[in-house]
This record gives C-alpha cells, structure tokens and sequence, in this order.
C-alpha cells in the first residue's frame, strides 16, 4: 500500500514536472494535455485522475514553480519608512524576481487569455499587494496618479520593456521608475 502511494506521488510530481516544462518553453497555450502526458509518461487519463481540470493542474504547477524561485519580499519593503527608499527596495526585489523567472514570466503574460480565471485572479492578486506595500500607509485619496505611476513600474512587462527591450541593467530601470514616480509626485 505505501509503495503504491509513492508511485502515485512520483506520478504526479512527474505530471507537475512536465506542465512547468512546457510552460516555461512553448507557453501555457500551446501546451496540451496530450503532450504533458507524453512528456511525463503517463496516459491523458492519468493526467486527467490527477487533475481533473485545468485550475488543479495550473495551481499545482504554479506552486511548484514558485517553489523553486526565490520570491519578493514585500514584507521587507514594508520595513523602510521613506516611501522613496520603500520604492527602490521593492522594485530592486520585484527586478531581480522577474529576472529570474523571465521566461516563464514572460510566457505567463503572452498566453495568460489560456489561463483558468482563478490562477489569472491569483496573479492580479499578488501584484494588487505588490503595489499596496509599495504605495504605503501615507498615500492620500489625491495620489491617484502616483499609485498608478507605481502600479506601472512594478510590473513585469514595464521590466520587461526596459531592460530587455531598451537593455538597461535592473538597478537603472529602478532609478528611471522611482523618478518617474518622483516626478509624478512633485507635479500632484
């Protein structure tokens, strides 16, 4: 009995392991349950008995991927009172995970209409808080722009456009948004 719970676990971990693959080399849209089954060895239904939908079988490969980035830390980010100094922390954090991830990140947000709602609402999510730490407790109802000037530089595609679009280094697209959001400031 437990030698069958196992090989039930390394059969799943070895469907978890082919999504994140084909995720992160063809994109969520191109990638089929059919060809997640053959790269994990295993039939569609044995996809299918382990994940009986497309929520189940992105949230488990999301999970695991996450698992193995090193993730932002706004709650570091919150710690700096300055919301200056609050903002470079956070976007210097936010750069490099992006970084990191780039090409699943960057086929995430390509393909992200061939995500289920729950997993894209995850993600909107995670951002929305992203931006909550960097804004801070100090912003008042009139900083409207600013929230969305800060809104613009975290995220991944504003990175995305920067460094490797305009090839700037991570810390320079820092210093070009926090004096974007600097300026916005000054003119509100």
């Amino acid at each position: 009995m437990r030698k069958r719970a196992e090989d039930v676990s390394r059969t799943r971990q070895r469907i978890v392991e082919a999504a994140v693959y084909l995720h992160g080399t063809t994109g969520p849209a191109a990638t089929s349950i059919a060809a997640i089954a053959e790269r994990a060895g295993v039939t569609r239904l044995t996809v299918y008995r382990h994940f009986p939908d497309e929520p189940a079988l992105f949230a488990a490969c999301s999970g695991h991927w996450l698992s193995q980035q090193t993730l932002p830390r706004p709650e570091e980010w919150a710690a700096a009172e300055d919301p200056d100094e609050r903002l470079r922390i956070g976007l210097t954090d936010l750069y490099r995970f992006y970084r990191g991830g780039e090409q699943m990140l960057t086929l995430a947000v390509r393909d992200q209409h061939a995500v289920p709602e729950p997993i894209r609402q995850a993600w909107e999510e995670t951002n929305r808080g992203y931006v909550e730490v960097l804004v801070g407790a100090s912003l008042e109802d009139d900083g409207r722009i600013r929230r969305a000037a800060i809104g613009h530089a975290a995220a991944f595609t504003t990175w995305h456009s920067l460094c490797r679009e305009q090839g700037l280094e991570d810390s320079e697209a820092v210093e070009a948004m926090a004096a974007l959001v600097e300026a916005v400031s000054a003119e509100n």
